[in-house]
């Protein structure tokens, strides 16, 4: 029965070093962070502090960097029996500056990166037999064994009951070609229960400047009961059963439109 999986959510996919800016040192030279990164891991984190029981699938490098997120995500409160170490791949990195509004941008050192190394015979099904909801991104897709891997753990889900949830998360330097992201994201929508996208991804796949027109499109076209778009410092909306919900920026009052 679903009451009585050990799990509410059980994600799959990168988990890597984001360094951050930190400051300058005395010598005047930029000062970078180690932070753990990685949204997969992100949201499984935020569950864990709300109370939520989770579990990590994925795979870091046998080195400093995952070591240090080994650490992290155990102290995270996050189960880790799905999390594989290499002694072959170096964890992911990733080096990210911020403009002036505060938008991101990423340098990513990962070809190869352990993330992108997982196999289909170092996924724990048991884990996943024992999920509520099983969550995923795109950057799962990148490349053939990961790929591989990720459907095959999609299908266990499924075959379990489990709900699925994806976060497009588009990462455009880390494609060879844009239209094998567009597919994996296609693909990605076309299995998933929960869709959280973004609101340049919304337009990557759309076309759409109007984000209700193009969440609707999407939502009708491959069927998702739940679809939230993220908006930066717009906020959020969802769409559920003809109802749109706004989450305003900063506290601000939400709204419920029917």
């Amino acid at each position: 029965m679903e009451n009585q999986k050990k799990y509410d959510v059980i994600a799959l996919g990168e988990l890597l070093i984001d360094f951050t800016p930190a400051g300058t040192s005395a010598q005047g030279n930029p000062v970078l962070e180690q932070n753990p990164g990685g949204a997969p891991c992100n949201v499984l984190a935020m569950l864990a502090r709300y109370g939520r029981s989770t579990g990590f699938i994925g795979k870091i490098g046998n080195d400093i960097h995952g070591r240090f997120l080994c650490r992290a995500v155990r102290e995270a409160g996050i189960g880790c029996g799905g999390l594989v170490m290499s002694d072959e791949v170096h964890t992911t990195l990733a080096f990210v500056s911020m403009d002036e509004s505060g938008d991101r941008s990423f340098s990513f050192y990962r070809n190869p990166g352990a993330d992108m190394a997982l196999t289909e015979d170092e996924v724990n099904l048991d884990m996943i037999r024992c999920s509520r909801i099983f969550h995923f991104g795109s950057l799962s897709f990148t490349h053939p064994g990961v790929r591989e891997a990720s459907i095959y753990a999609i299908r266990c889900a499924k075959e379990a009951g489990a709900w699925i949830s994806f976060d497009p998360n588009l990462r455009k330097p880390l494609w060879n070609d844009l239209a094998d992201a567009k597919k994996a994201i296609e693909y990605g929508m076309g299995c998933c229960d929960i869709l959280k996208i973004s609101d340049n991804e919304l337009m990557f796949m759309t076309g759409e400047t109007d984000y209700d027109k193009g969440a609707l499109f999407l939502q009708d076209k491959y069927k998702i009961p739940l679809l939230c778009v993220t908006l930066g410092k717009e906020g959020s909306r969802a769409y559920y059963k003809g109802m749109k919900v706004t989450g305003k920026p900063f506290l601000q009052e939400n709204t419920i439109e029917t």
